[in-house]
């Protein structure tokens, strides 16, 4: 029998599809910056050891300016007593890029990820992690779009989502802070990651502000798509420990 018919004529595999890894998702609801950094450090060192399967972590932070590697002092644009009278802290981190805000109305997510299991590439990743925005956005009738040669989302209206990551022997940590009711006006107490661009919400595209349950629903599910993780529900991650259960 020639080669081709040969091969036409066997049945159809049977292997079973391959199990995708799985991934927790965690939500540590309102949570100071400085403690959610020690939680990420503390996943990741686990994530290294192989203690714990790759985390979501999300959260939304008190108004903090935070300072990644990059950062230019000139780039906070208040001086620190307005900083202090207005409640915003100002926070060192390793995260790559330049200075950038969190707040309330803000749905930040942070993927401990080991990306030994995914792809080693830095770029693919940030790709990625703007496609699961995108995505996201589009559930809720926003369309959005990369800005080529600039990294986070953008839409008609400005910048709607910025990054911000840090690997270490390939596991990552920060990650995505997505503008869903934030107030806008703290973003003029910088120049967002050194851009002097226009800044959006969810809110300020769509007219009204969707739920977070439903923008970190809609993410949990475009994350596990573009990642290939199985998702796992989402469960508080206060208190000490809880998140290594």
């Amino acid at each position: 029998m020639p080669e081709a018919a040969a091969r036409a004529a066997l049945p159809p595999s049977t292997a079973a599809p391959q199990p995708r890894p799985p991934c927790k998702v965690l939500d540590l609801g309102r949570c100071g910056y400085a403690q959610a950094f020690d939680l990420q450090r503390e996943l990741v060192a686990a994530r290294k050891r192989g203690a714990v399967c790759d985390q979501l972590v999300f959260v939304e932070h008190p108004p903090t300016i935070t300072l990644g590697r990059n950062a230019l002092a000139a780039n906070v644009l208040a001086p620190a007593d307005r900083l202090r009278a207005l409640g915003v802290a100002v926070e060192e981190t390793d995260r790559g890029g330049d200075v950038t805000y969190h707040g309330p109305g803000q749905v930040v997510a942070y993927p401990i990820l080991d990306l030994k299991g995914w792809r080693r590439d830095v770029g693919a990743y940030l790709r990625a992690l703007e496609e699961v925005i995108i995505a996201t956005l589009a559930d809720f009738g926003i369309p959005s779009w990369r800005d080529p040669g600039l990294t986070g989302v953008w839409t008609q209206r400005g910048k709607v989502a910025a990054l911000g990551v840090h690997l270490s022997r390939w596991v990552t940590s920060h990650g995505l802070a997505l503008n869903v009711s934030t107030d806008l006006g703290h973003f003029r107490l910088i120049v967002p990651c050194g851009l002097t661009k226009p800044v959006t919400s969810m809110r300020e595209l769509l007219g009204s502000a969707p739920g977070r349950t439903e923008v970190i629903g809609a993410m949990r599910l475009h994350f596990g798509d573009v990642f290939g993780r199985t998702m796992g529900e989402i469960r508080p991650g206060r208190g000490k420990n809880r998140h290594l259960a």
